[in-house]
């Protein structure tokens, strides 16, 4: 099967890397011209995760190009409706339509139990990770009105269902867009736009693979390797990995935005390995 969602248009918002570009490029794959949105440049308080930068938003752009796709690309920190907003609106003057909204773009930070994560911690998590979700859906769903009903994927995480130590802001976060999808869901379904949540296990990309994130998984070593994580990581599943790759969320991703989920809306969608079952 090609063309899932041949002449639909995406917004997509942490389009640079990671999770992000895998979206894109696999909804570009399947017909969808793409706006794509990131902020490329450091974010307070997540020092320890390389940030993306708009060399990294270019090659996303190429990536779609070369796929004989259409895509418009913008700087934007989703903590701004008003850039949010503008960016969107711009992409649909130019690509004519919207169709489908992934809000994708989140941040790891602190490391600390609740009762000694900082206030700065604490606010710029929430501010991104589930105001920046209810901002990018906010700014799309005017335009998927307009075109008469859409898909909106928000994107939380196995965290999102169930707890883990030392995350806990990012567990309340990742929470949130839970309820944040279920009432779009209710509130939007009048006009025929679908909303469901993806919850992603540990994936592939920088923000998982990185220094901060295997001291988490192996405190016990002063400079843990990939390889000295791994065995952990795949304590957490049933499948016996220790994480996913970027397409295993973007298969899911693009069938919430097909037409081949039309009546699924307010789904809580795990690709997680049987973590939940954890």
């Amino acid at each position: 099967m090609s063309g899932r969602v041949e002449g639909k248009v995406a917004f997509i918002t942490g389009a640079a890397r990671g999770q992000g570009r895998s979206h894109a490029v696999r909804l570009a794959q399947e017909g969808a011209d793409i706006i794509a949105v990131d902020v490329c440049k450091p974010v307070s308080g997540t020092d320890l995760i390389p940030a993306s930068t708009p060399d990294d938003l270019a090659e996303t752009a190429d990536l779609v190009k070369g796929l004989g796709r259409r895509i418009v690309t913008t700087e934007v920190d989703v903590r701004d409706f008003g850039a949010l907003k503008a960016a969107v609106d711009s992409g649909v003057e130019e690509l004519g339509r919207l169709d489908i909204v992934v809000a994708n773009a989140g941040i790891g930070n602190g490391g600390e139990t609740l009762d000694k994560t900082s206030e700065e911690d604490w606010q710029t998590m929430l501010d991104i990770n589930l105001g920046g979700v209810w901002k990018a859906a906010k700014a799309g769903v005017p335009h998927l009105k307009a075109a008469g009903g859409g898909s909106i994927v928000l994107t939380s995480s196995v965290g999102g269902l169930k707890a883990y130590p030392n995350t806990g802001h990012y567990v309340a976060a990742k929470h949130g867009v839970v309820g944040l999808m279920r009432a779009f869901a209710v509130e939007l379904g009048e006009h025929s736009i679908r909303v469901n949540s993806v919850h992603p296990t540990n994936v592939n990309t920088p923000m998982f693979m990185n220094e901060g994130t295997m001291k988490l998984f192996r405190p016990d070593l002063e400079k843990p390797t990939k390889e000295d994580f791994e065995p952990v990581a795949k304590f957490m599943h049933v499948l016996p990995i220790g994480w996913v790759e970027p397409v295993d969320i973007s298969n899911a991703v693009l069938y919430l935005a097909s037409d081949e989920s039309r009546y699924v809306t307010g789904v809580t969608l795990p690709v997680d390995g049987g973590s939940l079952l954890k």
